[in-house]
């Protein structure tokens, strides 16, 4: 075969494989537009059948009270009616027994009869029209102008939420939400945060305040789930529309402490630690696994505190030595209870501000070095060097680790002298 034909079939090939290439993006971009197709056309169809039932339920409410208002005016009349009329009645059988009486005597046609009868002598009083009730109704003629007022204001439609999820974050047994405002004119009083199951039909409130990301944990691994945002307009009482929901998992196992330590009480998820009144040698607490990644953010929340130690302390280490005493140790990063930074047992100049209940204690780590083996390191496989940063309060200690050895994943673990200390980790 020449090399001509050669070439021929080459540059066929590969318009072949450009053609395949091409189709499939259309493909793929068709498919997206049918996506947005459908997006519209059933938010479209829900924000109807969401307008037509609040307007009924609005009109049969409006209309109950309407009733309700006419009910109890209607009885108002008849109970005024009843007891004005009582006392003329009453007046009336007087006036007329007198007619009777008087009629009697008529009859009997003899005079004397007549001289000094009492029925001749007196005569019942009869109220005047302007001392017994004229019944009438005040309406206020304003009402309907005021309700048509309402009514033109009330409800609107949006075609864009003023809120949008941002981003989706995998961390250990949750997912890190962030989203944003959309709408420049739209000022934002709270947001509020849902999820479920990509199987369940109901969401559930995360969060609902003024920050503009929230970690939702207890979520399942490799489990889809739902997240929705809303915001509600400063001085309003209504939430506006929902975000378009947008699909996020985890992979990652959730953070645990180690069942069965001694010393310390776990919650049933495991995830929150407290100091018992035990007697115990060991007084650090590990995971249960190295579950901490290099790129992920640890953070430590203090839920109750107890007396302060030196030894006391939180942070992460290459290995879980049994019967250590505390995380002040080599191969490991920890802060005191006092703020103090320790790095591999020696402690450092900065220090943060000190540990209380509230604190919130955060440990990033990322890898900035690995160094090949030497003469003086082939048996432990070079070394490692990971950027961390400790935050606490509103401060942060940035500095570098070196490790005699690379390390994918680290375990986390507490150490307190006394009881009463209370820890969640996520």
């Amino acid at each position: 075969m020449s090399i001509e034909v050669e070439v021929l079939l080459q540059e066929a090939k590969e318009n072949i494989e450009a053609a395949q290439n091409y189709r499939a993006e259309l493909q793929q971009r068709l498919h997206g537009l049918n996506q947005a197709r459908k997006q519209v056309r059933s938010s479209a169809s829900q924000t109807q059948e969401v307008l037509r039932r609040h307007f009924q339920e609005l009109q049969a409410g409006v209309s109950r009270l309407l009733n309700e208002r006419l009910g109890l005016l209607l009885e108002e009349v008849d109970a005024i009616e009843q007891d004005s009329v009582r006392p003329l009645d009453d007046c009336q059988k007087l006036i007329e027994h007198g007619v009777s009486a008087a009629d009697e005597l008529l009859r009997e046609g003899e005079p004397e009869h007549l001289i000094g009868n009492a029925c001749c002598t007196g005569l019942p009083e009869v109220p005047a029209l302007v001392d017994v009730p004229c019944l009438s109704a005040q309406l206020d003629d304003s009402l309907l102008s005021a309700v048509t007022e309402r009514i033109a204001r009330h409800g609107s439609v949006a075609a864009h939420p003023p809120v949008q999820i941002e981003e989706l974050v995998e961390r250990p047994g949750g997912v890190l939400v962030r989203w944003c405002k959309v709408d420049d004119d739209f000022t934002v009083q709270d947001y509020r945060l849902q999820y479920r199951r990509g199987n369940a039909s109901q969401y559930e409130d995360a969060y609902i305040g003024k920050d503009s990301e929230f970690l939702v944990l207890h979520l399942d691994p490799h489990t889809d789930h739902l997240f929705r945002v809303c915001a509600r307009g400063d001085g309003r009482a209504e939430w506006s529309p929902w975000s378009v929901p947008q699909t996020g998992y985890t992979t990652l196992a959730p953070h645990e402490w180690r069942p069965n330590s001694d010393g310390y009480i776990l919650s049933s998820r495991r995830n929150i630690a407290m100091r018992s009144d035990s007697p115990s040698s060991a007084r650090v607490l590990y995971s249960s696994s190295p579950t901490y990644f290099c790129g992920q953010t640890l953070t430590f929340q203090i839920m109750a505190a107890g007396q302060v130690h030196k030894q006391d302390s939180l942070g992460v280490c290459v290995e879980d030595t049994s019967g250590a005493e505390s995380l002040q140790k080599d191969r490991a990063v920890c802060i005191s209870t006092n703020g103090a930074v320790f790095v591999n047992g020696k402690e450092m100049t900065n220090q943060l501000p000190a540990i209380s209940p509230g604190s919130a204690v955060t440990f990033d780590m990322e890898v900035v070095g690995l160094f090949p083996m030497t003469n003086n390191n082939m048996n432990d496989g070079g070394n490692c060097k990971l950027r961390v940063t400790i935050g606490s309060g509103n401060r942060e200690v940035v500095f570098d680790w070196l490790l005699d050895q690379g390390v994918d994943c680290l375990f986390f673990g507490c150490s307190f002298v006394y009881p009463g200390w209370k820890v969640l980790v996520f």
